[in-house]
Parts: C-alpha cells; structure tokens; sequence
C-alpha cells in the first residue's frame, strides 16, 4: 500500500521565496525556470529579505527536510572579509597558506544525520544567491595579491544541485579563465556523471568526492547516491582529465567499522588507480560544541547527534583512543596502496582556535 503520509508534504521547491531586489535578476528567472520544469506548480513569493524566512524563530529542521523550499537572494559582504572567509581550524587546508571558503549556497539536499548544518542554520531550507558574479570579482582581487585556495561548497554541495543552480559549473569556467595561483575545491556527495561528461576539465579546480561505507551511508547518509554511485562518478571524472581528490573524512563509527572500512577501500581503489588522484584526506566526525548542543535541541532522536563525545577547545569529537584508532587504521589501508604524501590527515592541536 502506497505511505499516505508521504501524500500530506508539499513537493520539494513547491515554494521559492525571492528577495525583492533580485526579482528581475536573469539567473533568478532561469533557476525559475529549472524549478518549474520539475515543479510546475511551483509558487513563487515575493520577500523583503531572505531571513525574514530563513531565520524566523520556531521553525522545526527536521520537518522542513520533508518539503524544503529554496530562497533565492542577494549576498551581502560582510562587514569584514567581503564574501570571503578563512577557513575554520575543523577543515583541512591541505597545506595551502591563503585558505578561503565562500558561500553562493546555504543547506543542502542531502539529510546527512551528522551534518553540521544542522546545528549552524536555524532553518533546514535552501539559500541561494543569484548574485555570483560578485564572488568571482572578489575571488579576481584577492588573486592579484597572490596565490588563493578557495574552498566553495562547504556549506552546502553545488554539484547535487547544478541541475538547478548550475554553480559547479559557473566556477569551473571562472577558474578555466583565470592564471596560475588559484585552486578551487567543490566537495560533493553527489553522482552526477552528466556533468563531467559535458563539462570540460579545468586544471585549477579539484573535485572533492566524500565516500563513506555503504552500511554508514544507510544508516546516516539519507537522500546520497550509494557508494558504489559515488565511486564510479568518481571514476569517469579521473577518466575524463577531472582533478579528483577522495575525502574519507568524516569517518563515522559505527559497530563493524573496521570489516567496512576495509571493503569500502577495496572497491574504491579497484575503480580508481591511487595515481591518477590529486591526494586523499582523512579524517574522524567533529563539530563545534554549539552546533551539537543546537542538533540535539532541533532533533532530539538523531542517534548521531547524543555519541558521548569528548571535547576540545569548543570542539566535540570521539573519545581520543577512538578517535587515534579509525584514523590511523585507515591511514595505514592508504599507506599500502598509495605514496603517505598524498594522505592528509586532520588534527586538532593544543591551542587550536574554534569556528
């Protein structure tokens, strides 16, 4: 029998809320448009400003998740920084001095139960900033003051949502435009193949594909393609000349986590040759002590959310011992496969500053 209850939510992007100001953007018409060619009912609401949706006071995360709504916007500089900020201590810089992130998306389509989105959005539904053009005249200025590494979908996963927005791809061609000195990450959970077969590769830019086990993406990773998916999209992009780097981080635990760990390394390398990556990061789930205390007060039965963690300098994480052993584990299943100087693993030093 078909799940009624499914039946009483509005479809996904039933609703987009538009700032005033953008109403007449072009790339405000054109997300419209996408929308409408798979939510043709979809109702479109003039607003004031994105927060008076975004951040009203009594929303409920865990049920917007079920219908969310996109919010299309203006971003706005901050007061210091521009649209640009350095990036957090609990991110991995991978060696890169000038280390950014950006922001042209707030939330995700995914429902990751570990997701610090979570805990750092009052809201559980979509931002976007139609104004784009803006980033990449910053991303141009700070260039021109020397090499910058700029991480742009932290907050979010562009590539799950370039059907819509088509972001990855904006910043692809931005990079294929620009001189040597600058590198840009997309991070991505996503499979879209389509793209990296009608995309063409851009020396500047590296893919970042997260992968975790198969029995941790059912268990945690709601709404993901499966591993296998990930992998092979994976897979095409290094085939096509696509920089690719792999992120096993963060590793969640689980009972069983060694037996999945190993089988998930086995089939990602007898796919993907170790030398055809840019590198690989590791790395344990942390978060900051108040986007767990928010995650626990928004959805009080996310398993992911009450672990017993430790805490360090504001930052929550597995108990050490724990934390040493799933690292170092699979570190050690790297060694044996590919060169230790392309393994980069997190670490959260004494006197390490918080978000």
């Amino acid at each position: 029998m078909q799940n009624l209850k499914s039946d009483y939510y509005n479809p996904f992007f039933s609703h987009i809320y538009v700032e005033k100001r953008v109403m007449g953007h072009p790339r405000t018409k054109e997300i419209i448009a996408r929308v409408r060619e798979k939510v043709p009912s979809a109702t479109v609401i003039e607003i004031s400003h994105y927060k008076d949706v975004f951040c009203r006071s009594g929303q409920k995360g865990a049920l917007q998740r079920q219908s969310q709504k996109l919010i299309l916007a203006s971003k706005e500089r901050a007061k210091t920084g521009g649209f640009f900020y350095p990036g957090a201590p609990v991110c991995q810089d991978f060696g890169n001095a000038n280390f950014y992130y950006t922001s042209c998306m707030m939330n995700c389509i995914y429902d990751c139960a570990y997701c610090y989105l979570k805990g750092m959005y009052p809201s559980a539904n979509i931002v976007l900033f139609v104004n784009i053009e803006e980033l990449f005249a910053q991303a141009e200025e700070l260039l021109r003051k020397g090499p910058l590494y700029l991480c742009v979908s932290y907050d979010t996963d562009l590539l799950a949502m370039e059907p819509i927005a088509g972001y990855a791809g904006a910043w692809n061609r931005f990079a294929q435009a620009q001189g040597a000195g600058l590198t840009i990450e997309i991070r991505t959970k996503c499979a879209n193949r389509r793209y990296f077969q009608q995309t063409e590769p851009a020396e500047q830019v590296i893919y970042a594909f997260t992968l975790s086990p198969q029995e941790i993406t059912d268990a945690c990773e709601s709404g993901t393609p499966s591993l296998r998916q990930r992998i092979a999209c994976a897979a095409e992009a290094v085939d096509r000349g696509f920089r690719v780097r792999l992120c096993f981080d963060p590793m969640i635990y689980i009972h069983g986590w060694e037996r999945y760990y190993h089988v998930m390394i086995e089939d990602v390398f007898a796919a993907i040759p170790a030398t055809r990556l840019v590198d690989v990061s590791v790395g344990s789930f942390r978060i900051p002590k108040d986007y767990l205390k928010q995650m626990r007060r928004q959805d009080a039965g996310n398993a992911a959310a009450w672990f017993p963690y430790e805490q360090d300098h504001g930052v929550c994480h597995y108990p050490r011992e724990l934390q040493n052993r799933m690292e170092q584990y699979l570190v050690q299943e790297l060694k044996e496969r590919m060169p230790e100087g392309k393994i980069f693993l997190w670490g959260m030093e004494e006197g390490d500053a918080t978000f």
